[in-house]
This record gives structure tokens, C-alpha cells and sequence, in this order.
């Protein structure tokens, strides 16, 4: 009789340990997921960003060599260097912005496992 409630325990032990990991491992891809996601609007944003600036600065070099021609195409030169390049400084800003508040990475995972750790131990 003793042994059916050994090997009850066991498997009840068992079956909570599998569903505490299947907890962790889907928790563990959401987080993955979110990462993707997040990793691939900061690339998007940074290929934007130097795009914007290698044509600013097409442009400006364009506006240097039109310098001393006729002022029409000057201003219209100026006014878009200067908006392919606030653009581009624009996103550039963002991006940092982004980098910086970007969370840990799995820290909603390394926090469920302390928690499973800490109430363990007890």
C-alpha cells in the first residue's frame, strides 16, 4: 500500500514538474517572439534611417556643386537636403530612443524561474 502512494507521489510530482516546464517553455517563446518582432522594427527603422542620410547627403553635395549656378534649383536643392536629412536624424534618434528602453532579454522568464527557485528552496 505504501508503495501505490510512493508511485502516486511520484507521478503527481511527475505531471507538476512537466506542466511547470511546459509553463516556462511557452512563456520563454513568447518572449522570443516579442524579440523578433522588436529586432525587426529597429532594423527597419536603421536601414530608413541611413537611407535618408546617404540621400541628404547626395543632395547637399549636389547643392554644393549647383552653388554657383541659378538660385532657383538652389533653394529647392536646400530645402530637400534639409529634409532628407532631418529625417534621417529624426530616425536615428528614434533608434536610440528604442535601444535604450529595450527590455532584457527573457526577463519575464529569468523572473518566473526565481520565483520557481525561491519556492523551492522553501
Amino acid at each position: 500500500m505504501s508503495q501505490e502512494n510512493i508511485l502516486s507521489s511520484i507521478k503527481g510530482l511527475a505531471s507538476t514538474g512537466a506542466s511547470i516546464a511546459q509553463t516556462r517553455l511557452e512563456l520563454l517563446s513568447v518572449d522570443v517572439q516579442i524579440a523578433r518582432s522588436k529586432f525587426i522594427s529597429l532594423l527597419a527603422m536603421i536601414v530608413s534611417a541611413l537611407f535618408f542620410l546617404f540621400f541628404g547627403l547626395v543632395m547637399l553635395a549636389l547643392l554644393i556643386v549647383i552653388y554657383s549656378w541659378e538660385s532657383d534649383r538652389m533653394l529647392a536643392l536646400g530645402l530637400l537636403t534639409g529634409a532628407f536629412l532631418s529625417v534621417g536624424l529624426i530616425l536615428a534618434a528614434l533608434i536610440l530612443q528604442s535601444l535604450r528602453k529595450m527590455p532584457k532579454l527573457f526577463e519575464a522568464s529569468i523572473a518566473e524561474l526565481a520565483k520557481d527557485r525561491e519556492a523551492l528552496s522553501k
